[in-house]
C-alpha cells in the first residue's frame, strides 16, 4: 500500500512509499483512509524539525488529522464495515502515569506518550491502517466531506472544556470571547464559541481571502486591527497564533476574572520586552487565569464530533480550501496565500 513517509529529522526526505499492509498488532479494526488534513505540524516534520519513527523503523508515516471508512471490524468492537471514523492521535504512556491510566492521556505527566504520525507511531497517511476500537471515533455519515476537521476540533473542544471548568471557580456569566488567529484552530474555536451563544471577535492579519467572510458567516466579528480595541471587554481569550508580541498585548488586559487559553506554540528565540511586574499586578488584581492547552482525549473527540454534526456543513466545507489528490500530495504541504485547511484525498 502507498503511504507518505519521512526520515525523521531529515529535511526534504518526504516521499510516497510502498509500505506493508498494517499489522494486526495495531488493532482489529481495518480502515480505508479517505483524507488526511495538513497542518503546521506536518510541515515542520517534513522540514526535519521533529518527529520520531516507531521503534525499529527507519521511516515514519506522517498524518495525524484523519478521516476513514471501516473495511472490517469484529462484531464486539462497536464498528461495522462502512462506518465513518477518525483515529485519535495520542496513545497513553506504557507506565502508565496517573492521568494516562484513566484515559486523560492528553495530560500525560511523564512525557512518555506516543502519537500517530508524530512521535513513535506511524500516522494515518497511508491507504489503510489498523486501530484499536478505543482509539477510533465514529462520525455521523453526513460528515463524509468534512470529518477530517475532527482532530483540530477536538483540540478546541478541550480548550473550551477547561475554560468552563476554570470559570466555575466563582459565579461566571461570560459574554464576550476573543479569538486570535483565523486558521483552522481559531475558526473552529470561534465556531464553538458561537454555538455557546457568545459574542465572538476574531483577530487575524489578513484583510482579504476567505477568512473574513468565514468569520462573518458564523455571526462573529472579524478584526484586522489591534487586539487592544476589544480585549478589555473579553471574558475569554483563546489565543491560536503563538505570536509572542500578541500574547504580551493580551496578558492582564482582559475584563476582570478573565480567562486566557494559549493553544498556539511560540517559536523560541524571539526576544520581547515584558514588564512582568505590571503583568503580574494586572493579573493578580483582576483574578485572571492564563493556561496552555494542547492535544485531546477521547471525550474531546466525541464533543468535537457533536459540534461538527451541529454545524453548518456548507460552512465547514469552506474551511477545506484545497482538496489535493494523493498523486499530487507534495502540493498540499506547500503553503498558499488563501489556505485555511488543505487536505490530501486518498479515496473518494
Amino acid at each position: 500500500m502507498r503511504a507518505i513517509t519521512v526520515l525523521p529529522g531529515q529535511a526534504n526526505s518526504a516521499q510516497l512509499t510502498d509500505m506493508p499492509d498494517p499489522p494486526l498488532d495495531d488493532g482489529p479494526v481495518l480502515v480505508e483512509t479517505m483524507a488526511i488534513g495538513v497542518c503546521g505540524t506536518d510541515i515542520e516534520i517534513v522540514g526535519g524539525l521533529y518527529g520520531t519513527a516507531p521503534h525499529g523503523a527507519e521511516r515514519l508515516v506522517i498524518g495525524h488529522e484523519s478521516l476513514g471508512r471501516v473495511i472490517e471490524a469484529p462484531m464486539e468492537s462497536g464498528f461495522a464495515a462502512g462506518d465513518l471514523v477518525v483515529g485519535i492521535v495520542r496513545r497513553p504512556d506504557s507506565v502508565p502515569c496517573p492521568n494516562c491510566a484513566v484515559g486523560e492521556w492528553d495530560m500525560c505527566r511523564n512525557g512518555q506518550y506516543t502519537e500517530r504520525g508524530i512521535n513513535g507511531r506511524h500516522g494515518y497517511a497511508s491507504e489503510r491502517y489498523r486501530i484499536r476500537p478505543e482509539f477510533a471515533v465514529k462520525l455521523d455519515a453526513s460528515l463524509d466531506r468534512v470529518g477530517v476537521l475532527l482532530e483540530p476540533t477536538s483540540v478546541v473542544a478541550k480548550a473550551w472544556e477547561h475554560v468552563e471548568r476554570i470559570g466555575r471557580r466563582a459565579h461566571w456569566e461570560p459574554s464576550v470571547v476573543v479569538v486570535t488567529g483565523a486558521g483552522p484552530i481559531g475558526l473552529l474555536a470561534a465556531m464553538l464559541g458561537r454555538q455557546r451563544g457568545y459574542e465572538v471577535h476574531v483577530f487575524d492579519r489578513v484583510t482579504n481571502g476567505p477568512k473574513p467572510q468565514l468569520v462573518s458567516d458564523l455571526g462573529a466579528t472579524y478584526h484586522a486591527g489591534s487586539v487592544h480595541d476589544i480585549v478589555g471587554r473579553a471574558d475569554v481569550v483563546i489565543e491560536c497564533t503563538g505570536v509572542s508580541a500578541l500574547i504580551l498585548q493580551i496578558l492582564g488586559s482582559t475584563a476582570p476574572d478573565g480567562i486566557v487559553c494559549l493553544t498556539g506554540v511560540s517559536s523560541r528565540g524571539t526576544p520581547v520586552q515584558l514588564d512582568i511586574g505590571l503583568a503580574n499586578r494586572q493579573m493578580v488584581l483582576g483574578n485572571d487565569v492564563l493556561f496552555g492547552s494542547v492535544n485531546a482525549n477521547r471525550r474531546h473527540y466525541e464533543t468535537g464530533a457533536t459540534a461538527l454534526a451541529a454545524a453548518d456543513p456548507a460552512w465547514l466545507g469552506r474551511l477545506i480550501t484545497r482538496r489535493v489528490p494523493l498523486d499530487q500530495w507534495q502540493t498540499a504541504l506547500q503553503r498558499e496565500a488563501n489556505d485555511v485547511k488543505p487536505i490530501i484525498e486518498f479515496a473518494s
